[in-house]
């Protein structure tokens, strides 16, 4: 009995040991390259490994043969094959995939082939980035059909698609692993600060257009969609150094570093985890657009009605501090000294601006980012339910560009999320935090060093030049000796320890009066889920899901009326999609709304449908429409915003916001205090709602003024609603087909706007109502009589301009299409080619005071030619991008943006052995350099050299 007991237990022992089945062998594309991190796993299970850099995989499975694996690489055909012996040896040969047979998660929240997307989709997968031409796969999305992206700075990009492009693009949302990765206090993503490090890039999808019914708010222009790898499926430690110089004709020759590691492992079936760290450093972009855009000096009385300066004031754009200007009576001072009353007499009164500082002298152009993740998954199951703990963190310097230039120092967000996942179901919770670190508005900078001793540059000033007339000098002799004069003697000077001094006292100072510091500390907090009833339901895919977010604002007063306390803004949003196939799976329906309700505003619909159709034997053609809407809510700011810009004060328009924002003192004239008008006054923010002329109305009265004949009948009352959420209905269609190696896309849009949202600038007078009938002061018959107290207030400049935010009544519609075909030429040669069109239509005269902003080419062409295996281990690629000019409008300046040209390539060299790939590349190798919008610094060139290693 003994003997047979053994022999059973040895029996027993020996099926258990046999049922660990180990598998191994290699995975090479159809040149016979290996593909390193394809993904082996058991058919039907989460079970699985990845090659490594030479393409070779052992897995190891507690499970007796027979069984299926498949193996699988973004870009390629999968391949199964059965395991029929306890170690076994299995070669994979993986062919280029139809790029329409690849699969996309966005569009519909559930896996579908890109052919059968019911709407126009772009993606890039770890192949593309591998290849991309641009030093980055973030700037490699400029390539992509239909994408935009505008350059603030070296570091900040901002993508959009479907016109209206600004640097602060709040109408498109990104999404890095579910995460709104937007600054919560700017409603906008700071280009890839909070991103993805590329070698933790597993796809990167991309929807044009708008998108509300199932991505909520924001979701109005587009969404681009970042997904990592996970640890589980890609395992190992891959690092990258790049290095290179950025050329640029102010900056010169600077040195470019990017270097990054990614480590993930694989502990168990139930336990992983990974991390990654990435550093850049460079130059930015120096600024140096010193066009004058508007003609006259801010501190000239009569800028805002006539908007014609002179020679002695100016408002150059990377200039900074010429702002500061005052009026001087050159009349009354020549009298006083002494001057014959002729000559004193042709001096008059003259707006005089000091000399600012250009932007080089402000910032050191530094720029930097640090990104940092980690993330730990868990399967308590070992099944597809997922546990993860993800955390983003990420510091940089970079400049952005709105109403004014900001230099982002030290800016600093982390985000933390919790998630659970499976094939049915998501929920996850996460929180954005931010600190806005050093930062700085370079325009209060150089306007608060210039204050600081403004009485006696004025003084200095006044004194040279009329020394000069004395002597018998011209005017504009007298004018030029009496600023070098006074800059030399006055004006601190750059470099020195006295500027520094200042230039640090103002920077640190978030007071606008007196400096420049961006202050802040705002939160998000948000969670949302889905589930997906497709193994539950026969009849149809149908998915339910929804939102909440809370907003904390919290400047201190120095952005928001945040001055009690922060302010805390939520909304929430629910969501159902139905999704059917018929006749032989060829037509596709889908149908999906969404309910939003944000604090201040009344709910929100969104519907979407879809209808698409597959034609031909293997269904490789497919015809689709669709009818979708989306909703932007107001921003944070639109809402509480409370800054004085200097030019204009910047008010939001939440009806509790009006009565929390009272502006600094107000000067009055001299004139006005004769009168018996107050010395100064302060104006709140509901005197821009309910107490302003339009500011087309008031040239229009100030043109009058100037021909002797003023028409107070020219002034209009300033009459705006609070802003309220602005609406798009979009209808598409597209045709997606294969023809062989051809593949075609081709794609049109017509756009419907409703309740756009924008800026227009209004007046308000220091005194007096706009009703002019209602409030009358009686002057003296030689000062003219009765008279309406607001044209008193004009005429003697008397009135301060605001921004306010509100929606247009305007018909706005936008239209467009895109075109584009890749093959394959010379056999193995990736040849691509897009063509977009877009164009807006809006009737300036049936609302002038507003900017629609466009900001977008009317026409595009990219090309795009390489090949990734020229001979072996060798690639290249070569990108040419040319658009045609246009106009960018913005509340910073308003110009013509030349047309341009741009070449970008690079040639890779893998070692296998090495394990390692090289890469060589240049950007914009032409080198003619341009500029993205009027104030950004020229694009000049940029060569790079990279090594990466997947071990």
């Amino acid at each position: 009995m003994n003997k047979y007991f053994a022999l059973a237990f040895s029996f027993l022992f020996v099926t258990f040991i046999g049922a660990q089945t180990v598998v191994s062998g290699t995975v090479t594309d159809s040149n016979g390259d290996p593909v390193p991190g394809a993904n082996i796993i058991v058919v039907g299970s989460t079970i699985g490994t990845a090659t490594d850099f030479d393409g070779l995989y052992t897995l190891k499975v507690d499970q007796s043969p027979p069984f299926s694996i498949q193996a699988s690489f973004l870009g390629l055909e999968s391949v199964t094959a059965e395991v029929t012996m306890a170690t076994q040896t299995l070669d994979f040969m993986l062919n280029e995939s139809n790029q329409l047979d690849e699969v996309v998660i966005s569009a519909s929240r559930t896996p579908e082939r890109i052919l059968e997307s019911p709407v126009t989709i772009e993606r890039m997968d770890a192949r593309d980035i591998k290849n991309t031409s641009s030093e980055s796969f973030y700037n490699g999305l400029e390539n992509l059909k239909g994408v935009d992206v505008s350059t603030s700075s070296l570091t900040f990009k901002s993508i959009n698609t479907r016109g209206f492009a600004t640097f602060a693009n709040t109408r498109f949302m990104q999404l890095v692993d579910g995460m709104d990765n937007s600054s919560p206090a700017l409603n906008f993503a700071l280009g890839n600060l909070l991103g993805m490090s590329e070698l933790d890039i597993s796809t990167v999808e991309l929807l044009p257009g708008a998108s509300s019914a199932l991505y909520g708010a924001n979701a109005f222009n587009g969404v681009l969609f970042m997904t990592s790898k996970s640890p589980f499926d890609d395992a190992g430690i891959s690092t990258y150094f790049k290095t290179g110089l950025t050329m640029q004709d102010a900056a010169g020759d600077n040195p470019y570093y990017d270097l990054g590691i990614r480590a993930a492992y694989k502990f168990s079936e139930k336990f992983a985890a990974k991390a990654t760290l990435s550093y850049l450093q460079g130059t930015e972009w120096y600024a140096t657009d010193y066009n004058q855009y508007i003609d006259a000096g801010a501190g000239n009385p009569d800028d805002i009605i006539s908007n014609v300066g002179n020679a002695t004031s100016f408002d150059q754009a990377n200039i900074y501090g010429d702002e500061v200007a005052v009026p001087i009576d050159f009349e009354a001072a020549a009298l006083g000294a002494g001057f014959p009353a002729s000559v004193a007499s042709a001096l008059g009164q003259q707006t005089i601006s000091r000399t600012g500082y250009k932007e080089s002298d402000l910032t050191d152009y530094e720029a930097e980012s640090i990104k940092a993740s980690f993330a730990f998954h868990y399967r308590p199951f070992a099944n597809d339910l997922e546990m993860i703990y993800n955390a983003k963190f990420g510091i940089g310097n970079t400049i952005y560009q709105g109403a004014n230039r900001y230099n982002i120092n030290n800016f600093f967000m982390q985000q933390h999320k919790i998630e659970i996942r499976n094939d049915n179901f998501f929920i996850r919770g996460y929180v954005t935090d931010e600190d806005a670190g050093d930062s700085y508005d370079m325009k209060f900078a150089g306007i608060n060093m210039n204050k600081a001793n403004a009485n006696q540059w004025f003084g200095a000033y006044a004194q040279t030049f009329l020394g000069a007339i004395a002597q018998g000098s011209t005017q504009d002799a007298a004018h030029a000796g009496a600023r070098q004069f006074a800059d030399a003697n006055v004006t601190l000077q750059p470099g020195t320890p006295e500027f520094k001094a200042q230039l640090d006292a103002i920077t640190s100072d978030p007071d606008l009066n007196t400096g420049a510091r961006f202050q802040d500390q705002t939160k998000l907090y948000h969670a949302d889920g889905n589930y997906n009833f497709h193994k539950a339901i026969d009849f149809a895919e149908i998915q339910i899901g929804g939102s909440y977010r809370q907003y904390v604002l919290n400047s201190n007063g120095t952005i928001f009326t945040d001055y009690d306390g922060p302010i805390h803004y939520d909304e929430y949003g629910a969501y159902m999609q139905v999704q059917k196939k018929l006749i032989d799976d060829r037509l596709k329906l889908t149908g999906s709304v969404r309910y939003d309700k944000a604090q201040n505003f009344d709910g929100n619909i969104s519907p979407r449908i879809s209808i698409s159709y597959s034609l031909g034997e293997g269904k490789t053609r497919n015809l689709r429409f669709s009818y979708q809407t989306g909703f932007r809510n107001p921003t944070t700011q639109d809402q509480y915003i409370g800054l004085d810009a200097g030019q204009a004060i910047l008010i939001g328009s939440a009806p509790d916001n009006l009565d929390r924002y009272t502006s600094k003192p107000l000067d009055n004239s001299p004139t006005a205090q004769f009168l018996g008008f107050p010395a100064t006054v302060e104006l709140s923010g509901r005197a821009a709602y309910e107490n302003a002329f339009t500011l087309a109305s008031l040239q229009a009265f100030g043109a009058s003024a100037a021909q002797g004949t003023p028409n107070p009948a020219l002034l209009e009352v300033a009459d705006f609603a609070y802003v309220k959420p602005e609406r798009v209905q979009a209808f598409e269609l597209g045709y997606r087909a294969g023809f062989g190696k051809l593949m075609l896309d081709a794609s049109a849009y017509y756009n419907i706007y409703q309740d756009f949202i924008g800026n227009k600038t209004v007046v308000s007078p220091h005194y007096g109502s706009v009703n002019l009938a209602s409030d009358i002061t009686n002057l003296p018959p030689e000062l003219g009589g009765p008279i309406p107290t607001a044209l008193i207030a004009i005429g003697n400049g008397d009135y301060q301009p605001f921004q306010v935010y509100t929606n247009s009544e305007a018909d706005i519609s936008s239209y467009g299409a895109t075109i584009g075909i890749n093959t394959k030429v010379f056999s193995t040669f990736d040849f691509g080619i897009n063509y977009t069109f877009a164009k807006f239509d809006f009737d300036q005269d049936t609302d002038p005071d507003y900017e629609a902003g466009f900001n977008t080419p009317e026409h595009k062409v990219k090309v795009g030619f390489g090949n990734t295996s020229l001979f072996k281990n060798f690639g290249f690629k070569v990108d040419y991008r040319w658009s045609d000019e246009y106009l960018w409008e913005s509340s910073f300046a308003d110009a013509i943006i030349d047309a341009r040209s741009v070449v970008d390539a690079q040639i890779n060299y893998s070692v296998p052995r090495m394990k390692s790939t090289f890469k060589l590349g240049g950007t914009n190798i032409g080198g003619k350099e341009f500029r993205a919008a009027p104030g950004t610094g020229s694009l000049g060139s940029m060569y790079y050299v990279s090594w990466v290693i997947n071990l």
